[in-house]
């Protein structure tokens, strides 16, 4: 149960458009200088009514006080308090909770440039895009880290790629922000509520037909990030498990035809050589591959392309003949009168290659059947908008903490 305490502003005010939230944990260092920061940057270069929201998850130092007393000293800030930890969970709270037409966060040490801000919310105002992030890896992004974090940015991301088939460039740059509608309809789609819940809003903005704009930024490393690499890595590779269901099923039907590809070899060899039951064993089973992919794997049997998709699986059964073709041959050059086990090894090794192509290539080639969209209005901005509010407003737990 989280513990809400909001103040706002005595009359006039100009309704926020934009509520940042800023999840917290044990930050009591870092928290007041990074608040005031952006608050004054708020009320003197953006020019959107915007809120803060401070989102304390189970801070066991003076971080929840610091909130308290910040929300009292400064205007346009607010602060919520959870009993459990999860970064992904205060997120969520914070913004289910908004009342804003647009929803952000950022880290609190504020290692990304806040200029991006406006370019951050301005698609999302205008309509273009439903989902708006920072982006490291952009070109026109300026990153000062070091090569070790780099290397880990870049390699989780093109995992992401290869096993997810995410299009955004950096999933995990802590400054994201997505109009309410959309963020109302994707939270109930994101289980994690921790470091991966960033890649799994992405993936699922992806997955609904949304649409993210990129933003690049400048970034700054925090030399006393306390994020644990490797117990955030085992839970990304969770994570990424977990979503790709494609991968599982292509896995599984992978599986199926390389046992089918075996045994149709293994009595082709009988009577034919080595390359024509090798491919007569491939045509059969990249068929039958090629249609239980289009079915299970991608749900585009009913997208009215069967031809250009098996068109698009029979190119993709010429790579895994030219692959297999040349392994089985150089399984004679280099060993003369090589057995049918060692020819069974190499053609399931050359499979296995050509199998990881035919994924990436049916995943491009084969679409599934088309959903429609939702209408995307421009936001007015509220800027004439007026709330006549004379009094402070606290929960039933202002007086407690």
């Amino acid at each position: 149960m989280a513990q809400n305490l909001a103040v706002l502003a005595t009359s006039p005010v100009v309704a926020p458009l934009v509520d940042i939230a800023i999840p917290v944990y044990n930050e009591e260092r870092d928290l007041e200088r990074s608040v005031r920061r952006l608050r004054r940057y708020l009320d003197h270069q953006f020019p959107f009514e915007a809120r803060i929201t401070v989102v304390d998850n189970a801070s066991t130092d003076a971080t929840w006080a610091i909130a308290r007393r910040l929300v009292l000293e400064l205007r346009g800030v607010r602060a919520l308090r959870l009993d459990d930890k999860g970064r992904g969970r205060a997120i969520r709270h914070a913004w289910l909770e908004s009342d804003t037409a647009i929803v952000a966060y950022m880290d609190v040490d504020l290692s990304t440039d806040l200029d991006a801000l406006l370019p951050l919310v301005a698609p999302l105002i205008s309509g273009h895009s439903d989902v708006a992030i920072g982006s490291r890896l952009v070109p026109g992004a300026r990153v000062n880290r070091g090569p070790k974090r780099e290397l880990i940015s870049r390699a989780y991301n093109l995992l992401l790629h290869l096993a997810l088939g995410t299009r955004v460039r950096d999933a995990q740059c802590g400054f994201k922000a997505a109009r309410a509608e959309a963020a109302r309809r994707l939270l109930p789609l994101v289980a994690n509520q921790e470091w991966f819940f960033d890649t799994e809003l992405l993936v699922q903005a992806q997955r609904a037909g949304l649409r993210t704009y990129e933003v690049p930024v400048d970034w700054t490393d925090d030399p006393d990030s306390r994020v644990d690499v490797v117990a955030t890595a085992i839970e990304d590779l969770r994570g990424i498990w977990r979503l790709s269901r494609q991968l599982r099923s292509f896995a599984a039907i992978g599986i199926l035809s390389t046992l089918a590809y075996i045994a149709c070899y293994s009595a082709l060899r009988l009577a034919l050589p080595a390359a024509i039951a090798n491919a007569v064993s491939l045509v059969l089973t990249a068929i039958a591959n090629t249609a239980a992919n289009r079915r299970f794997t991608f749900l585009a049997h009913r997208n009215g392309t069967a031809t250009r998709d098996h068109l698009g699986g029979l190119a993709a059964f010429g790579i895994a003949l030219g692959l297999t073709t040349f392994t089985i041959t150089a399984v004679h050059v280099f060993v003369p009168g090589a057995s049918l086990m060692l020819e069974l090894v190499a053609l399931v090794i050359a499979n296995l290659v050509a199998t990881t192509v035919r994924f990436l290539l049916l995943r491009a080639w084969i679409m599934p059947a088309s959903s429609t969209g939702y209408r995307r209005d421009p936001i007015n901005s509220g800027r004439s908008r007026r709330v006549e509010m004379a009094s402070r407003r606290a929960d039933s737990n202002h007086g407690q903490a």
